[in-house]
């Protein structure tokens, strides 16, 4: 964004006050809410939060290179401050700014939401359309009310789309998102049961995710996952635009687009499609549930022009963001799946799926290493006990299993294997130790779990034994 304080200040809904009377052309380049991010010509938004105060590094933000920051009405301004875009509530005038800059550009913007794969799905939809356009994605996971402006306002003029990630933990944080984004394809990737410690049913979690269609613009496209059947139930209790069309992906048959001819390989997964005469697409990643986000994607990149041949080359390069079922050779020969960024109890079914298909490096075990998974609210003991029947299931070689709410699951999963398969730890180190000792060439290693459980620990220690 390249833009003058004054403009800044319409958009944000700001009054500016400088001591300089021509500061209002001074000429903003950058956006940050964190000190250490700043550089010359950026502009600091001091947000306030529990155990900290934005407006407390003002002078640090000078020093690092602002030109001028945001400002609460009411505070007192420090001497020496930069010119201040005096507001309200400096984050909701952030998101007046994004909002504003938005439509400005006059862009594309592909909103993507869902309890799982939205990542991946942002990743493989932004290489589909890179053939055909320039494309903006939200980088790394800043997909909440303040990483979500902030993504928005780091677009380049002379973007042609915009792939937007929408995370939320409660109802109404979407449509918020959404509010800012103005998405004219809005995806929901699927119905998990991510935040039900919050939102306490799956119902609820639908009609969450459902909020990002207040935002789509009229005539809007809305690609939905049609083999969540909450997605249906609960669309007539949501607002939606004037002139939307929808399309559903997913396994079933029954969907507009499904995937056919699934093969997967070791780095990477095959798939045709029923749309006729569409070529074979490949995708840099395994696993069933990534063909199918790989669904989605195709569906929003067809929908704003790109063609088939160039979505086979955009998913062929596909840059994955880290952390998501990341495939590598251990030094002992071992094939590492870390998958620790994120866990649920659908996620983490997928990748034993996975797991169960996967190819080592000639005769190999098949080792889950799975920890807890968090926010899951009263059921939280069924939802890890189904996963340890679905360990079983998949005829996995040794369980190793990790942290306080992964009892029940390491219980379940002793129904199906024999009780020396299945080790049990609470002990983090402990369980790495005896990773190391037991993991050999040719093994095939699924390591899961929720984020807060760290488990990417156990495969940093595997690769580098």
């Amino acid at each position: 964004m390249i833009k003058n304080l004054q403009q800044i200040a319409e958009w944000a809904g700001a009054r500016l006050e400088a001591a300089d009377p021509e500061a209002g052309s001074l000429v903003i380049t950058s956006v940050s809410t964190d000190t250490r991010t700043l550089k010359p010509g950026s502009l600091f938004v001091p947000l306030t939060g529990e155990t900290f105060d934005g407006h407390d590094y003002i002078g640090q933000a000078v020093a690092n290179g602002a030109a001028a920051s945001f400002w609460q009405d009411g505070r007192e301004i420090p001497a020496g401050a930069p010119p201040l875009l005096v507001a309200d509530d400096p984050l909701a005038a952030l998101q007046r700014l994004a909002r504003a800059y938005r439509r400005e550009l006059g862009l594309k913007v592909v909103g993507i939401t869902g309890s799982n794969g939205k990542t991946t799905t942002k990743d493989l939809t932004a290489s589909a359309l890179s053939a055909a356009f320039s494309v903006h994605k939200t980088p790394g996971n800043l997909n909440n009310h303040i990483g979500l402006p902030i993504t928005l306002l780091q677009i380049e003029e002379g973007t042609d789309v915009a792939i937007i990630e929408m995370g939320m933990s409660g109802r109404g944080e979407i449509a918020l998102l959404t509010s800012i984004a103005e998405p004219n394809v809005a995806i929901i990737t699927n119905i998990g049961e991510s935040h039900l410690l919050q939102l306490g049913s799956r119902e609820e979690i639908a009609r969450a995710k459902t909020e990002i269609l207040s935002g789509l613009a009229p005539g809007g496209y809305f690609i939905y996952n049609g083999d969540e059947p909450l997605i249906e139930q609960v669309l007539p209790e949501m607002p939606q635009p004037q002139g939307m069309t929808t399309l559903r992906f997913g396994a079933g048959r029954e969907n507009d687009l499904y995937a056919a001819e699934i093969q997967q390989e070791s780095d990477g997964s095959r798939f045709r499609i029923n749309a006729s005469g569409a070529p074979e697409f490949r995708i840099p990643l395994i696993g069933r549930h990534n063909v199918i986000n790989a669904l989605a994607a195709y569906a929003a990149a067809r929908y704003l022009g790109v063609s088939d041949e160039q979505v086979r080359q955009g998913f062929a390069s596909a840059a994955i963001t880290g952390m998501r079922i990341e495939r590598k050779i251990a030094a002992s020969g071992a094939v590492i799946l870390n998958d620790a960024y994120n866990a649920s109890p659908t996620s983490t079914k997928a990748a034993l799926a996975l797991l169960a298909e996967a190819v080592g490096q000639g005769p190999s075990r098949k080792i889950a290493v799975l920890g807890d998974m968090l926010e899951l609210g009263s059921r939280e003991a069924e939802f890890h006990a189904e996963v340890g029947h679905a360990a079983a299931e998949a005829g996995v070689d040794r369980l190793y299993v990790y942290g306080p709410l992964s009892v029940s699951l390491a219980e379940a999963a002793k129904a199906g294997l024999s009780e020396e398969s299945v080790l049990y730890y609470t002990d983090k180190g402990k369980l790495i130790e005896a990773l190391r000792a037991d993991v050999r060439s040719g093994d095939v290693v699924l390591i899961k779990a929720s984020r807060g459980m760290r488990l990417e620990d156990a495969a940093q220690a595997l690769l580098a034994t």
